[in-house]
């Protein structure tokens, strides 16, 4: 079965199954570009690496912890010493996060063109995170290197864009050479993802990406219908109208199984 949504699938957006989104994506824009801009660039895929603590990475105390035990002291006073019962309580453990993305490089000089991000959601909630991701932002934005940057995320904030309106969904294009002016291209949940371009050079042509068919052709390859409840309600839904067109869609997936 298909994607039933006509845009983003807001069900990829769970965190059991957005990291399979997101580097799949990743490879999908890859590949989808290359054979537009080779020879003269090519498109390799990066990493970056850090460490965030995230109040959902918590582990519990160890089983080995003892209440209510009692003990007695039989070459003393044989009095009976009641430990006090301890709370339980969970810490938080660091975690190595490891976020790819995309750079445009010329084969010859290997000078990086551009620069693709899909935001992780850690990139929009958590400290480290997104502290990390705007670190290097400022230092792209300050470059002489594009920058197209993808949201695929309706929870945690956005990243500044000077004039944008609140939306569920957008696509920002900062081409080098334009700077401060860019181009965003914003769509709600009902809505299918635009086509962008991918800013090369000032006076050369620019690729296009066409993301919605790269979201579809990978949910179907990677079979997500059989990962998604669409019975289970969403925890992101913002208003009845929205609730009932989810039911309208949950109905229709249903009827084509």
């Amino acid at each position: 079965m298909g994607n039933p949504f006509p845009g983003m699938n807001p069900y990829l957006e769970q965190p059991e199954l957005w990291h399979q989104v997101h580097n799949r994506l990743i490879v999908a824009v890859a590949d989808d570009l290359t054979p537009q801009i080779a020879p003269k660039y090519r498109v390799s895929i990066e990493e970056r690496v850090y460490t965030s603590v995230d109040d959902i990475l918590l582990v519990g105390i160890a089983d080995v912890a003892v209440a209510n035990r009692n003990t007695t002291d039989t070459s003393t006073t044989l009095t009976t010493a009641k430990l006090t019962e301890p709370s339980k309580v969970k810490v938080p453990i660091p975690e190595q996060v490891t976020e790819r993305f995309l750079e445009v490089r010329t084969t010859q000089s290997k000078e990086v063109v551009a620069v693709i991000e899909i935001l992780s959601p850690k990139n929009k909630r958590s400290k480290e995170g997104r502290a990390a991701y705007e670190n290097k932002r400022q230092k792209i934005l300050a470059s002489a290197t594009n920058l197209v940057e993808i949201d695929l995320l309706r929870q945690g904030e956005s990243m500044p864009v000077l004039g944008a309106t609140a939306t569920d969904y957008s696509i920002l294009v900062s081409r080098s050479y334009n700077r401060p002016d860019a181009d965003l291209y914003t769509f709600d949940l009902k809505t299918p993802i635009p086509i962008f371009p991918v800013p090369l050079r000032q006076g050369e042509p620019e690729p296009i990406v066409d993301l919605q068919r790269l979201l579809n052709e990978i949910y179907e390859r990677a079979r997500f219908d059989l990962a998604i409840d669409y019975s289970q309600p969403l925890k992101i839904v913002q208003s009845p109208q929205e609730e009932a067109w989810f039911r309208e869609i949950w109905e229709k997936t249903e009827n084509n199984y």
